[in-house]
């Protein structure tokens, strides 16, 4: 009797201590704090398979001696906060770059983001300083955001530097099947050391977007105008047919859009004409964690496949008479074509993105593989991107990632530098 009134008192006490444990807590850890302070350090590793008869390579490396292959070393810091107080609130997002490669050593600081917010009301908010808005429905490319650097297909998830920029968020509810109205106008200012990259210079533009939510499905409507670039127009949408199954799209009109181009003896050419670009997707999550994201993105202002093989095939002749004569004239203009035109991450016009993951297969805890496929469909030069990352020590994220790139001559992947690419990335998080 003893021993069952001990073992009674013991389970008691102890139920007690848990219900206690339940109901008591520390008012700090849910009171929101004014200010935040946080960010990651990554170090990576890449290791580069060269492909020494590529055009890209020919410009790239045409007064160097590699070898079959390269090394590089990168190191990211970047740093993030906010402080909040009444009405007001200072955020700000710095990145810290840091490379080692064939090239020698950089490093660069760049403030990404950094603007105050101001909030009057809960209908309104008002930004002023650099910002990235991140405009667009699309995950691997987002042809309406006409005011955001390109992503990079190949890492759509990073942070982008953002442009200095006043705008305001007006943000009205209701009953019904529309749901949510907002409207965005945004003052886009471009001077010679003010979002110079932007476009023409002298010039104050303005873009705006317009955004319902009606019977469930996100909708926008966006217009830039002003100077630096040519009036645009666009629309994109967003919808959940089920918890597990969404599509999106978007569209966007050009109206006087430039191309420069050339033939394959170095000639130039300049086309107007209005382009067209648009992206339709789908995202979906099976019962089993498997998640495919897929898209198609028509670029209308890319170059059609004659227009790349020319040049490349300029890129060759250039390269040809580098060897022959000693002249880097003809590669020095080529290599001026890349950075201003030809050298955006997908400069041609039809491309296929296929991403699939897989979370925690066969039970292994923390791992999720994953592979993405991306295909010029005009081409059929591709890339397949295989990779594999561990999430199961706190705060740290490890990923080995490899990019194999396939393509006949002349075409947009069989012309990279590189046959392929392996990296190693640790991330910590702070």
């Amino acid at each position: 009797m003893k021993r069952l009134f001990l073992a009674l008192l013991f389970i008691i006490g102890f139920t007690a201590l848990v219900r206690a444990e339940e109901y008591t807590f520390d008012i700090s850890e849910i009171e929101k704090k004014p200010y935040h302070i946080g960010g990651y350090a990554e170090f990576k590793p890449v290791f580069f398979g060269l492909d020494k008869k590529a055009s890209l390579f020919k410009l790239k490396f045409y007064n160097r001696d590699e070898g079959a292959t390269l090394e590089e070393y990168n190191s990211t810091l970047q740093l993030e906060g906010s402080l909040q107080k009444g009405i007001a609130g200072l955020f700000i997002k710095t990145n810290t770059d840091y490379k080692k490669s064939y090239l020698g050593e950089d490093q660069q600081t760049t403030i990404y983001d950094g603007f105050l917010s101001l909030k009057p009301s809960s209908s309104l908010t008002i930004d002023l300083g650099k910002k990235t808005l991140k405009w667009g429905k699309g995950y691997a490319w987002n042809p309406t955001a006409f005011v955001d650097r390109p992503k990079d297909p190949d890492e759509p998830e990073q942070s982008m530097e953002g442009f200095i920029l006043a705008s305001a968020d007006y943000i009205k509810s209701f009953d019904g099947a529309l749901k949510t109205v907002s409207f965005t106008p945004v003052l886009i200012p471009v001077y010679n050391h003010m979002n110079n990259t932007f476009g023409d210079i002298n010039k104050l533009n303005f873009a705006g977007k317009l955004y319902f939510l009606f019977y469930d499905t996100d909708i926008d409507f966006i217009i830039f105008t002003g100077g630096s670039k040519t009036t645009r127009y666009g629309a994109d949408f967003s919808r959940n047919i089920t918890p597990n199954f969404e599509i999106h799209g978007e569209f966007s009109f050009i109206n006087d859009y430039k191309k420069k181009f050339i033939d394959g003896n170095g000639n130039s050419f300049e086309k107007e004409y209005d382009a067209k670009n648009y992206l339709i997707g789908i995202r979906y999550l099976t019962e089993k964690d498997t998640t495919y994201i897929f898209e198609y993105y028509r670029n209308g202002t890319g170059f059609s496949s004659g227009e790349m093989r020319d040049y490349f095939s300029f890129i060759n002749k250039g390269y040809d008479s580098y060897i022959s004569t000693g002249s880097a004239t003809l590669i020095k203009k080529a290599l001026t074509l890349t950075e201003g035109n030809y050298g955006k991450p997908n400069p041609t016009r039809d491309y296929i993105y296929l991403r699939v993951s897989q979370k925690e297969p066969f039970d292994m805890l923390y791992f999720t593989p994953s592979a993405t496929v991306i295909l010029n469909a005009a081409d059929k030069s591709f890339s397949l991107s295989p990779e594999l990352s561990y999430t199961g020590i706190t705060n740290l994220e490890l990923r080995v990632k490899a990019a194999f790139i396939s393509g006949e001559r002349l075409t947009e992947y069989g012309e990279k530098q590189n046959d392929y690419r392996t990296e190693l990335r640790a991330r910590y998080y702070f």
